[in-house]
């Protein structure tokens, strides 16, 4: 599906790329975890979970938030049900499924 914005809207936050980065930020600091408490230091290991958690909570607030808000959108412009086409994805996609074909060998 495309989003086309009127000229001089701003592109609204990748949210899908925001929470992809605070989970890569939040594994990180896991594997920091398990190298402090294999280290001993289980002062300095006892926040980590806590931060993580409150992380979580947050991503999934902000992530529900984003899909009622579109939801919301969509009801209010009666597009429920409605999608437009993305013929540049429909494409990609035949591409894909057309080299899978190939490489299986299917002629």
């Amino acid at each position: 599906m495309s989003i086309n914005f009127s000229a001089g809207e701003k592109e609204p936050v990748n949210v899908l790329a925001t929470t992809e980065a605070a989970l890569v930020d939040a594994a990180e600091e896991l594997a920091r975890l398990i190298d402090r408490i294999k280290a001993g230091k289980f002062l300095e290991a006892k926040a980590t979970p806590d931060a993580v958690k409150g992380l979580h909570r947050a991503l999934e607030v902000v992530v529900l938030g984003k899909r009622d808000v579109e939801k919301l959108c969509k009801q209010v412009t009666g597009t429920v049900g409605a999608t437009s086409l993305d013929f540049h994805a429909a494409r990609d996609e035949i591409g894909r499924r057309l080299a899978r074909l190939r490489d299986a060998g299917g002629g």
